[in-house]
């Protein structure tokens, strides 16, 4: 344990993370390589929660776009986090990763109903615990739900991950030449800036109770691995004393 910096995280995937590169679906080799390097931190000692999105199978703020009912289409993108979660689940079990998956929305079969008291424990115990089903409410993103989340769990920081990208910049940088990387930013900063870090309920959140983001490319070689030991990669999100 001495040799990180972080004991317990949240890290936060989105769908496009299951996608490994394609616009949708789950992409089974990207998911073993995320497996592998969350198996290695948690080697380490370290607790690690997950929420995952499931933009990879359902977007709803495109069927609202299509006429479907806000709060049916965010119901149906809860359904969609569980599926991500059931298959992260399983690509870490077959990682030999002791894995329980909590879901905001009940459904018995296959997943625990989220018990806050209940997914501590398990993070004592050295299991990975997956978040799904949001925050279990319709108009809340899953962005949101991580930050409430950490917070819960009494996480040290917020890892959010980002695919190609190495962290926040002015622009995005896959577009844009011109774009600046930020090494460091506060709370404030991000929002006052409308930097697309998170939606802005979820950074007001971490803002209130000053939780740490650190945004960071989860495709480059042993990045998670750097960031629990706290190496100086992507860009950290903080609020000064």
């Amino acid at each position: 344990m001495s040799a990180v910096k972080y004991k317990r995280v949240l890290l936060k995937l989105s769908g496009e993370a299951f996608a490994g590169g394609a616009d949708c679906g789950i992409d089974t080799a990207t998911l073993t390589k995320i497996a592998r390097q969350i198996k290695q931190v948690v080697e380490m000692g370290v607790g690690v929660a997950i929420v995952v999105g499931g933009g990879n199978i359902w977007r709803g703020s495109e069927a609202e776009e299509k006429g479907m009912d806000r709060a049916t289409a965010d119901y149906a993108g809860m359904l969609a986090t569980v599926i991500n979660a059931l298959t992260l689940q399983d690509a870490l079990e077959r990682e030999e990763v002791t894995t329980r998956t909590q879901s905001a929305i009940v459904i018995q079969q296959v997943a625990e109903s989220y018990i806050r008291r209940r997914a501590i424990r398990h993070l004592e115990k050295g299991r990975v615990v997956i978040f799904a089903g949001g925050t279990g409410n319709p108009y809340m993103t899953t962005d949101t739900a991580a930050a409430l989340r950490a917070i819960e769990i009494e996480a040290e920081v917020l890892l959010m991950t980002k695919n190609n990208v190495d962290g926040i910049y002015t622009a995005d940088p896959l577009t844009d030449p011109k774009a600046k990387k930020f090494d460091k930013l506060t709370h404030l900063e991000a929002l006052n800036l409308r930097l697309e870090v998170m939606d802005a309920t979820a950074l007001s959140l971490c803002l209130e109770n000053k939780l740490p983001i650190l945004v960071f490319d989860l495709q480059a070689p042993r990045s998670l691995e750097r960031v629990v030991k706290g190496e100086a990669i992507g860009t950290l999100v903080y609020t000064k004393e």
